[in-house]
């Protein structure tokens, strides 16, 4: 799947306009942000509701494209700066962990 997949299949809210439309290959959902820099796979999706820059940054050494906010958490502008400038893509879902998580898993497995 790609980057946009989550704003044009799933209706996901993208914080910030312009991001790299790359492939996500797998995801990965945590709260835990030293679990996420341990686990999470390269080239995938964090599904979280870490609104903070330190999300960013964990996401930039683990190799995740994405970042997806669930219960509709907002980000605060010092996250998204963050994510502009390291080029990571950050949505804001609807939808609790799991079912965010639910949905991008049967997009992923297509």
């Amino acid at each position: 799947m790609k980057i946009s997949d989550l704003e044009k299949e799933l209706g996901y809210a993208p914080l910030w306009e312009g991001y790299e439309d790359r492939d996500i290959l797998d995801g990965y959902t945590s709260d835990l942000l030293s679990d996420v820099m341990g686990n999470a796979p390269d080239d995938s999706v964090l599904i979280t509701i870490q609104a903070h820059k330190n999300t960013v940054a964990v996401a930039t050494l683990a190799g995740i494209n994405a970042i997806v906010l669930a219960n509709n958490r907002p980000a605060p502008e010092e996250m998204i700066e963050a994510a502009q400038e390291e080029g990571i893509a950050v949505f804001r879902a609807d939808e609790n962990q799991f079912t965010a998580s639910w949905k991008i898993h049967n997009i992923l497995t297509k």
